[in-house]
């Protein structure tokens, strides 16, 4: 909007100035040429005049004519073929166009504009028939050239002062505008990012005021629909948590009496247990998600530090053999949520043991405005086009299609990565594996400075 308006306001002021210049120039030179055509004529009569009475009176005559200042005049008497200037010594016939004095000398009237010095001049040849004489006379054009250049340059100041004005009412006038929209881009934004409870002002103008009425309902029938979503995903959760926990007690009973079984049974004995352990952890995920997604897991930070912490969480977890390094230092501490780190690294470690052949090694490091975790392992590698599906939420990848999991584990991950600033991604190693990588945003201690990593 603002070069619309400023493309418009200066094509308007461009045109606008051309045809004043023009017409102004045009004014301007026809008063000066309607003036020395006068002035010439006056004192070509006065040298018809003199020069009839007493031709030999002619170059006194050219002497003490009055000319404009600044200009200057030539007689030329054919009988003689003689040329008599005004100022022999600045100005002669040589001075004057040569085609206007050959239009001239061959009998006719003329004008013509030409420079002398740099300057611009108007000049015109008479013919005297009465005396067999030519009369010629220039006019300078100096003034008018100086009155021109100034009404160009105001003009030109004007087109660019005109531009701007218009420019800045452009800007002011999209400011108000596109203010009610930059308010539902905000608003959009807002929701996007999990804020459900943001609604729109109301407005004066009746046409916005139906956008943020429409835009409202829109968000309110979202939020409405989310949340019957989760409270059914949570409800069910809850529900099916109490059964699962009685299969899984009885599992553990039956699991003391398997050797008592056939063969046939203990297969379809094992094949239960699976799946009822399977059936356990997804609801268990479920329910962890649904908390989630309710805004109940809100972080409760403590200062720890990172490596250390996890560390413990893969020697409590039963990974301790596998490699641990980091680059903090052990005075290095952040503040952090322990239960989403140990979430993390736990879910990250099962999901290498059983997609991937295991976790080959675990790794911590940081500077001075992030964290990261990273956990490689032993199996295939994830497909360029499978790294972003895998952290949705029962997305499984080729890898994993013929293993146990809910294909939530991974969707936790990321969920308690941008609950902690961060996100988490996957990329292959040098050995063909999978390098899962969760970034988490560093906070500053209170009082403290960040520390530095070594």
């Amino acid at each position: 909007m603002v070069l619309y308006f400023g493309l418009a306001a200066f094509t308007a002021a461009l045109a606008l100035s051309i045809v004043t210049y023009a017409s102004t120039r045009a004014y301007l030179l026809d008063q000066r040429t309607e003036f020395a055509t006068r002035q010439a004529f006056n004192n070509a009569q006065l040298v018809r005049t003199v020069v009839a009475s007493n031709r030999s009176d002619a170059g006194d005559l050219m002497t003490n004519i009055r000319s404009e200042r600044g200009g200057y005049a030539v007689l030329y008497l054919a009988d003689e073929d003689s040329f008599f200037p005004q100022e022999p010594l600045r100005f002669t016939q040589s001075n004057l166009p040569l085609e206007l004095v050959n239009q001239t000398l061959a009998g006719a009237t003329g004008r013509q504009r030409f420079e002398f010095d740099g300057a611009p001049y108007e000049a015109l040849g008479i013919n005297i028939a009465a005396i067999n004489a030519h009369y010629f006379e220039a006019f300078p054009l100096a003034e008018v050239e100086r009155t021109l250049t100034t009404i160009r340059t105001t003009l030109s100041f004007g087109v660019l002062l005109i531009t701007i004005a218009a420019g800045l009412l452009g800007f002011s006038i999209s400011s108000n505008v596109l203010r009610p929209l930059r308010r539902v881009a905000s608003a959009a934004t807002d929701i996007a990012s999990g804020g459900l409870d943001v609604r729109l002002s109301e407005e004066r103008d009746p046409e916005l005021a139906r956008l943020a009425t429409s835009f409202n309902n829109m968000v309110d029938a979202v939020q409405s629909r989310i949340q019957r979503e989760t409270r059914f995903a949570s409800d069910v959760s809850h529900e099916l948590r109490s059964p699962v926990t009685a299969l899984a007690a009885a599992i553990e009973v039956l699991q003391a009496r398997r050797g008592e079984l056939s063969e046939r049974n203990q297969q379809a004995f094992d094949i239960v247990a699976t799946q009822v352990r399977r059936f356990d952890r997804t609801v268990l995920d479920l329910l962890e998600l649904s908390r989630l997604d309710a805004g109940a897991g809100t972080s409760q930070d403590e200062t720890v530090n990172l490596a250390n912490l996890v560390q413990r969480v893969a020697q409590r977890h039963g990974f301790n053999q596998v490699p641990f390094a980091t680059t903090l230092s052990s005075t290095d501490e952040t503040a952090l949520d322990r239960r989403r780190i140990e979430r993390i690294v736990l879910n990250l470690l099962e999901n290498a043991r059983d997609h991937a052949g295991g976790a080959t090694s675990i790794s911590v490091t940081g500077d001075a405005r992030e964290l990261r975790i990273i956990v490689e392992d032993a199996g295939a590698g994830v497909a360029q086009s499978e790294r972003e599906r895998i952290f949705e939420r029962f997305a499984r990848g080729t890898a994993s299609r013929n293993s146990t999991g809910s294909g939530l584990g991974l969707a936790i991950v990321q969920e308690h990565a941008l609950a902690l600033g961060g996100r988490a991604w996957v990329e292959t190693t040098s050995a063909g594996g999978a390098r899962f990588i969760v970034m988490i945003a560093r906070k500053i201690l209170p009082d403290t400075e960040p520390l530095k990593t070594v």
